[in-house]
């Protein structure tokens, strides 16, 4: 829940000209999230400068219309060209009491407006503590994922979000990091066979410029979910940028 439009703007004015300056190479891809308020804002500053980024939602509802006061559907982000919604992140989860159910009924509708699901999943310290991660995040993939299609797998883009390094400024180890992703493609590999291959596994939890590239080292890491560090254009770039 940061900038307002004005400020939303302003930022991505700011990554269009650092991108006019150096663009990015192919085959690197960028997704920007705005708040619902500033959505509109920035889809039109993206499209009319066209600039090489993803617009992207935060949440979304599961129903595509109805008696939901203050909800946005899924249908609603499509019509403004989001490309990607994340589902079931950690704050939702945990601040809004967001089930295992809702984040696989909100991945549903995302991908019924034709639309790329970036999906979280992560532990707490407590279960980490207890020896109990790899429980609960096979519980949140089997949850969002069992009995879709293969295509649907490979389409997906997840992301491990260790809850204990999030906006704490503790961020897991390369080690830690490569570990849990290297099990969510096993576990991908149980649900969707070879398609686990072509799942995009991203890392969320902490990440900065100075741990941005250590990160992307990991063989199963292929992406970064980026917080409060997006929020400075020049920052946000060298994230982007790290291990080309």
């Amino acid at each position: 829940m940061h900038e307002n439009h004005f400020e939303a703007l302003k930022l991505v004015q700011e990554l269009a000209a650092l991108l006019r300056a150096n663009s990015m190479p192919e085959g690197r891809e960028v997704s920007v999230h705005a708040p619902y308020t500033s959505l509109r804002t920035v889809q039109t500053a993206l499209e009319t400068d066209h600039v090489p980024v993803a617009l992207g939602a935060q949440s979304c509802h599961f129903e595509d219309a109805g008696a939901f006061t203050g909800e946005v559907s899924a249908e609603m982000l499509a019509k403004l060209n989001v490309s990607y919604v994340i589902a079931g992140h950690s704050e939702r989860r945990q601040l809004f009491s967001e089930s295992d159910e809702i984040v696989r009924k909100k991945i549903d509708a995302i991908l019924r407006h034709g639309m790329c699901p970036i999906i979280c999943v992560g532990e707490t310290l407590e279960e980490r503590s207890g020896g109990e991660e790899k429980e609960k995040v096979a519980r949140q993939l089997h949850a969002a994922l069992d009995g879709r299609s293969h295509e649907v797998i490979a389409h997906v883009v997840l992301a491990y979000e260790p809850i204990w390094a999030i906006g704490t400024g503790v961020t897991a180890t390369v080690a830690d990091a490569e570990e849990m992703c290297a099990y969510i493609r096993q576990e991908l590999e149980a649900i969707g066979g070879a398609a686990a291959s072509s799942t995009r596994i991203q890392y969320g939890g902490s990440v900065n410029v100075e741990n941005a590239e250590q990160l992307l080292m990991g063989k199963n890491i292929d992406g970064l979910l980026v917080g409060g560090a997006s929020l400075d254009a020049t920052g946000f770039m060298k994230i982007a940028r790290a291990g080309l």
